[in-house]
């Protein structure tokens, strides 16, 4: 009977010190939350959330406008020269993982949720303009996309569709800027921004000019977002 007793003892003891660390654990991941949503930065954040979502839509509509009205393709210095390789998974696959990384990350830190919200809405709209400005048609030796479902949905929500500029180079990029003051995920984002427009390049997704100029455009839009649209969101974002 006394075996059995110090057994059980020790089950509760470890059960107990599992939960415990647990909740250590969660802790710090949210410590940054709290006391940090006044009612001020509530309302931000829902109107970030509403420039994501018409940015979206926006996107959408301009990319089918794009692909209704694109015209014949244009020759390219480096597609002209370049050896079609099928990066289809890197570009499809390693879209979304780097979009689930980005989002863990304004998630955990919120004083980055709401600028990191409002300017991504603007690159997008910012893009979807200079979508419907570009009617080049698809370059002849693009790689196609496979059947499977992560293939499909990248084709439902009109990611292949408008050139200029690259979506695939500028986003990492404009997440490198985001979190600059960081620099693991500033070097990281560079380095996604580097594969994916390489991957676009050998795959023939797109115009060179629409990766080359990809950081220079994205530049733009955070400047503009931080200089003059969302100074008070770039402040609380920075800690001042």
């Amino acid at each position: 009977m006394s075996a059995r007793k110090d057994v059980s003892q020790f089950c509760q003891k470890v059960s107990v010190n599992v939960v415990f660390t647990g909740q250590v654990q969660m802790i710090p991941l949210f410590r940054e939350h709290v006391g940090f949503w006044t009612k001020e930065r509530k309302k931000s954040l829902r109107v970030g959330i509403l420039f994501l979502i018409v940015a979206l839509f926006i996107q959408f509509v301009a990319h089918q406008y794009s692909e209704k009205s694109a015209t014949s393709f244009v020759g390219d210095l480096f597609l002209d020269n370049l050896p079609v390789v099928d990066f289809s998974y890197i570009i499809v696959n390693g879209a979304f993982l780097a979009i689930i990384i980005g989002l863990f990350l304004i998630i955990l830190k919120p004083r980055y949720l709401v600028f990191s919200l409002k300017v991504v809405s603007f690159f997008i709209v910012t893009r979807a303009f200079f979508v419907t400005l570009t009617h080049i048609g698809i370059y002849p030796s693009q790689i196609t996309l496979g059947d499977s479902p992560i293939d499909q949905f990248y084709m439902l929500l009109n990611l292949q569709d408008g050139f200029f500029f690259s979506g695939h180079t500028g986003m990492p990029f404009l997440g490198a800027l985001i979190f600059w003051n960081e620099k693991f995920w500033r070097y990281f984002f560079i380095a996604v921004s580097i594969l994916f427009g390489t991957a676009a390049l050998f795959a023939h997704v797109h115009y060179s000019i629409d990766v080359f100029a990809a950081p220079f455009m994205t530049y733009a839009i955070f400047k503009f977002a931080e200089l003059e649209l969302f100074k008070r969101d770039y402040a609380t974002m920075r800690g001042e």
